[in-house]
């Protein structure tokens, strides 16, 4: 007899391409049927079969207070009887600018948006407009949302102008995107020696944390300003995940390097579509209606999304130690892994970088793109089945990363420490 969630994707794949609204949810590279998410609360979630899960998601990293948190709550059930949408300005919208602003020192001005992907796509053309130049630089392995220019592949060596990485891009999209090595500075300065007078910006992820979690090597993010810098090109920041996670300020006040643009996503919105890009004065100045630069949105500062957003954002401000907890926390985990791996002599590589980590199924140290596809995706397939089936819901695929939340307990990383290990040791 079908399970609830089998008798959903039955029905799903008669009038949703492949069953789904993402590619990850499809379940497809671990072989198994996407679970239905009824509900959520704290760190848990329950599908539609009624099975409990210790969530290690976390809706792809916004949930960083758990779901349902009350204060989010309360305010989004203020702002909703008001009205759902309004296609106008609103206070709200002022009072979220003001205290992205008030938070991110980088940040003098921003514009709010509905998405990630938006976020990116808009930077990209400030950085264009402002600079009055066409190429950007981005890195093998980041992904920064599907925008047409972004989606590219390095080709056979890092000075490759872009070749499309999806059907439906012209190439023409792509041909001023080029690709170099994550970690590698050499491989940036290359770029900018053979045509650095054309190179708009340089777009990166402070954390690589869309092939498992990669870490900046030491001097990397700085390094990038000092190129910048020096070829008057502008350094974007792709925060979509970092973002408020990895500290109120986030990557860039991690690691102490300042971009020019920075770009957020559903964070801001304590896990509702929203996004948002913004940076220097006089680089957002040229966004219209002061400047050349068009980008518009109905929904951008969608007034319920708002108040979620600002709802979270000063819970966060408001509990400044909550990092260094969750941090901690966090840190205590991923340890405890290396440690079982360790005792187990298992091979396995744990990457993590705050409140975020990946345990990627392969032997090498992982510090780019090409390390982290050494990882046996049949292995971690293997092992993301075993977690479901005993309660953790991990993302099925290899190359993306676990989000701790706030909400989540000791004794609920306990159990989920507990579960790796017994998958481990039945090897």
């Amino acid at each position: 007899m079908q399970s609830r969630n089998e008798q959903l994707m039955a029905e799903a794949v008669k009038y949703i391409p492949g069953g789904v609204n993402s590619p990850v949810r499809a379940f497809g590279s671990i072989g198994s049927c996407p679970r239905f998410i009824k509900r959520a609360d704290g760190a848990l979630l329950w599908d539609e079969d009624g099975q409990e899960y210790i969530d290690m998601i976390g809706s792809w990293g916004p949930m960083i207070l758990g779901h349902h948190h009350p204060k989010v709550w309360e305010q989004v059930a203020k702002a909703g009887p008001m009205g759902l949408s309004f296609g106008a300005a609103t206070a709200a919208e002022v009072e979220m600018a003001k205290l992205v602003c008030s938070l991110v020192p980088s940040v003098e001005l921003v514009r709010m948006v509905n998405s990630g992907t938006e976020a990116v796509m808009s930077a990209i053309r400030v950085a264009r407009g402002y600079t009055r130049r066409n190429k950007i630089i981005k890195f093998t392995g980041c992904y920064h949302g599907h925008s047409d220019g972004l989606l590219v592949k390095a080709g056979s060596g890092v000075m490759t102008a872009g070749v499309p990485d999806s059907l439906g891009v012209p190439e023409g999209c792509t041909s001023d995107t080029l690709s170099a090595v994550y970690n590698d500075l050499e491989s940036v300065r290359a770029h900018f020696s053979r045509c650095g007078e054309e190179i708009a910006a340089v777009i990166v992820e402070p954390v690589a944390a869309n092939m498992g979690v990669v870490e900046p090597e030491e001097g990397f993010l700085q390094g990038l300003r000092e190129i910048c810098d020096q070829y008057d090109a502008l350094l974007i920041f792709d925060e979509v995940i970092t973002g408020f996670r990895l500290g109120i300020d986030g990557a860039q006040g991690y690691y102490n390097v300042r971009p020019d643009l920075t770009t957020f996503g559903k964070i801001i919105g304590a896990g509702m579509p929203v996004g948002a890009y913004g940076g220097r004065r006089e680089v957002m100045e040229v966004v219209a209606p002061l400047g050349g630069v068009y980008q518009a949105g109905t929904l951008s500062g969608n007034p319920v999304a708002m108040a979620a957003g600002m709802a979270q954002l000063n819970w966060l401000k408001d509990h400044p130690h909550s990092y260094e907890t969750l941090n901690q926390r966090a840190a205590a985990f991923f340890d405890s892994i290396r440690e079982m791996l360790t005792e187990l002599k298992l091979p396995w590589q744990v990457n993590h970088v705050g409140s975020l980590g990946c345990l990627f199924f392969t032997g090498q140290t992982v510090h780019d793109y090409e390390s982290a596809k050494t990882s046996d995706t049949k292995a971690y397939a293997d092992y993301c089945n075993y977690m479901l089936t005993h309660g953790v819901y991990l993302a099925p695929a290899q190359f993306e990363a676990m989000f701790l939340s706030m909400a989540h307990s000791d004794a609920q990383l306990k159990q989920v420490l507990e579960t790796m290990r017994a998958y481990f040791e039945q090897l």
